[in-house]
């Protein structure tokens, strides 16, 4: 019955925002031939209604129709993201109004009558068309997303380090994150994302969290695509906020715990070595380097921090490089730069670069950043380097705009 209400508040909402949105369809097709005028709102109104049914059905929808739920969803959300940002012109343009019909109101002469009404201001037709283009092109992008999410991305970068021991120079390294196995739909995709890795033929595969979206079960269908990545080094992995099932109302604890442990378990039979708060040593021409790999540890407060530095740390001084595995990069500021200073490269990921964001050589920008400081690509304070993967795979929005999904080749020198 709650959730009922919930969907009639959110229809009633939405209709508000339909209500005001139509009024800069009205602006912009006052000109326009009544004939053209009749079809055009029809239209709006057409498609409103039809996101209003669909909203009102979501429940049916999440029940019969899982597989398109997530297209369904946000296909509908992001309509009314879209009006929500045109709104934010008409309320400018409204604001506007006010101020001329107040200014009017005050500086009408009283003898004349003249005065000047709300209805007497015209809206403003550049800030209406600027507000529906605005809108219209930020609702295009996000479908257009749709067809992004498998269209990954192989980001090259090389990273010079003075203390790489010289048997390591030109060591490669493939860096995967959140692949979220539970949202993907297509597994001739995926595997085509894994074959891009394979052809990188990297020393090492380190994957740095998140391998599910909530259960253990989801990988089970892709366990056997995940299981040809291979390296002459090994593939090592950590777990992310999403692997520990803290997000699944589980009916005992039991189950939460058996989750885990099968999550850990389909990681041994795919080959990877899951690092738990421990470390590793490679050897290469007589030199070494240590791989730190712990559990998940965020700065931000609504994540249970697991890692354990002062477990995972412990036997890595005499190693002269250090690379460290850490899911969420908020890790890197408030504990790895000013306790160990000489960990020096840390891989993460978790952002996703929330899928949607601007990148160009000029423009790097989403709106993740103002809830991460480090949130894609490379950040270095002093002769620390940190990397942070944009993700494999997707969670929630079945999609990427500007942002595409990665596979990241670290080439250390």
């Amino acid at each position: 019955m709650r959730s009922w209400r919930m969907v009639w508040m959110v229809v009633m909402i939405a209709l508000l925002i339909d209500l005001y949105v139509f009024q800069a369809v009205k602006a912009i097709t006052r000109a326009s031939f009544p004939h053209w005028q009749t079809i055009i709102y029809y239209a709006y109104w057409g498609c409103s209604v039809l996101a209003l049914i669909i909203l009102c059905l979501l429940p049916f929808i999440r029940q019969y129709f899982a597989r398109f739920q997530g297209y369904v969803f946000f296909g509908v959300l992001s309509l009314y993201f879209a009006k929500l940002l045109a709104c934010v012109f008409l309320l400018i343009d409204d604001i506007r109004r006010l101020i001329q019909w107040v200014i009017g109101r005050l500086s009408a002469a009283p003898a004349t009558g003249a005065a000047v009404t709300s209805e007497g201001i015209a809206r403003s037709v550049f800030l209406s068309w600027l507000g529906i283009g605005i809108g219209v092109a930020l609702y295009a992008a996000f479908l257009y997303g749709f067809s992004n999410k498998y269209n990954y991305r192989v980001r090259k970068l090389t990273l010079t380090f003075d203390n790489l021991p010289a048997s390591f120079k030109g060591f490669k390294i493939v860096q995967l994150s959140d692949i979220h196995s539970g949202s993907f739909k297509d597994k001739a995709a995926v595997g085509r994302g894994v074959d891009k890795v394979l052809a990188e033929k990297p020393d090492l595969i380190l994957f740095t969290g998140d391998l599910v979206n909530d259960r253990a079960v989801e990988m089970i269908d892709y366990k056997d695509i995940f299981a040809r990545l291979k390296a002459p080094m090994g593939v090592f992995s950590t777990l992310g906020n999403h692997d520990y099932g803290d997000y699944v109302g589980w009916e005992t604890p039991e189950q939460k715990t058996n989750n885990l442990s099968h999550l850990m378990e389909l990681q041994r039979e795919m080959g990877w070595r899951l690092l738990m708060n421990e470390h590793v040593v490679f050897e290469r021409g007589g030199e070494q380097i240590a791989l730190i790999g712990i559990e998940n540890w965020s700065a931000k407060a609504r994540f249970p921090k697991y890692g354990k530095m002062n477990a995972a740390y412990p036997g890595t001084e005499k190693y002269p490089f250090k690379i460290l595995m850490s899911h969420d990069p908020s890790h890197w500021d408030a504990e790895v730069r000013s306790k160990y200073p000489d960990i020096d490269l840390t891989l993460s990921g978790h952002t996703h670069g929330m899928q949607f964001g601007i990148e160009l050589s000029w423009l790097k920008w989403s709106p993740v950043q103002f809830v991460y400081k480090e949130w894609a690509g490379l950040y270095e304070e002093g002769r620390q380097k940190l990397y942070v993967n944009r993700g494999f795979g997707f969670i929630g929005y079945p999609g990427r705009v500007g942002i595409l999904p990665e596979i990241t080749v670290i080439e250390l020198t």
